[in-house]
């Protein structure tokens, strides 16, 4: 599998660790960004991160600044993506087998590193439930992406 990775300077030290966990998991990342711990903008990192994901050239996103938050604001704006703000990774495996998020959004400066890279595990190793209820709800999510980028709303 390949993984997006994208945070600004608030998630570089939590990044680096994610990808080794990729690397050992025996996937692949993509990086687009920030390496530096010069402050930029998180909405940059969370629309690149998202584009990844969007053309196929990623399957999931681990997408990181201060909170979490704004990163997963942003990338949600993107068509076709479910980003999810996870604290535990029982979130992260709600996140995947209930919401079939396909971005995982991390603050940095609320978790430590140890727990973001369980958190990511989980998120990785987590397939989306082929319940159908869940598989409804998540159709509802795409049809008001639909509707959102169509001017309907």
């Amino acid at each position: 599998m390949k993984i997006v990775l994208a945070s600004d300077h608030a998630g570089i030290e939590h990044k680096k660790r994610i990808k080794e966990l990729i690397s050992s998991m025996g996937h692949t990342f993509i990086d687009v960004g920030t390496h530096t711990a010069e402050s930029v903008d998180y909405p940059d990192y969370g629309q690149k991160g998202s584009e990844k994901i969007t053309s196929g050239e990623a399957e999931l996103g681990i997408f990181i600044c201060g909170t979490g938050i704004g990163i997963c604001m942003s990338a949600n704006k993107i068509k076709g993506i479910r980003g999810a703000v996870c604290w535990n990774t029982e979130t992260a495996r709600l996140a995947r087998e209930h919401n079939n998020a396909n971005v995982l959004c991390i603050g940095a400066r609320f978790i430590s590193i140890e727990d973001a890279v369980e958190i990511a595990r989980t998120f990785i190793e987590t397939p989306a439930s082929g319940d159908p209820r869940h598989i409804r709800r998540v159709n509802k999510i795409k049809a008001l992406d639909e509707r959102s980028t169509s001017g309907d709303c």
